[in-house]
């Protein structure tokens, strides 16, 4: 992509972060319910053979839903950081998206930034059109003071969700607010 491509894109993005009034807070890391994993382009297996998907959503075990519902209400309700981060580890998925962004959040209010900066570059390898970790490491980009960073990731929100979607209005709305305030988020 030409220097001259981004330049326009980030205009559009800021034109239409200064266009969108934005009334939510600035959310975090997410919903208490996982994502389902990106489409895979891998081919079917063979008529007869069930292929393992280690990619697999897990939406449906029981056992990885409660944990993960669970590892959420330790972070955003009992704000225990370390033990969200043990409990996420536990279900056995850290390379899920949702999963790999909790842990980057936990690490991110913790204070370990590049901890937490590591999280949610795995989060977003795992999935590059989930927006929770453009939106969260969108955020974690104003706390370090790089918002033209922030600004990247909340065109990449908009490309795709568009600019009504909760992360974009969370992450539009603190870039909104004047650098240096200390505000962490």
């Amino acid at each position: 992509m030409s220097k001259l491509a981004i330049r326009l894109m980030m205009v559009t993005a800021v034109s239409l972060a200064l266009a969108v009034p934005s009334f939510s807070p600035a959310l975090a890391a997410g919903s208490d319910e996982p994502s389902p994993p990106p489409a895979s382009g891998a081919k079917s297996a063979p008529k007869g053979k069930k292929k393992k998907n280690n990619n697999q959503s897990r939406l449906d075990d029981p056992a990885f839903l409660n944990g993960y519902r669970a590892a959420y209400a330790t972070i955003y309700d009992r704000h225990d950081y370390t033990g969200a981060i043990k409990q996420l580890e536990a279900l056995g998925h850290d390379d899920r998206a949702d999963v790999a962004n909790l842990i980057g959040y936990s690490y991110r209010k913790l204070g370990n930034y590049k901890v937490s900066q590591i999280w949610y570059e795995r989060a977003l390898k795992a999935d590059p059109h989930h927006v929770r970790p453009w939106q969260s490491s969108g955020l974690w980009q104003i706390e370090q003071g790089n918002r033209d960073q922030a600004q990247y990731h909340l065109s990449r929100i908009a490309a795709i969700c568009g600019t009504d979607c909760t992360e974009y209005k969370s992450l539009a709305a603190a870039l909104e607010k004047p650098p240096g305030t200390g505000l962490v988020y």
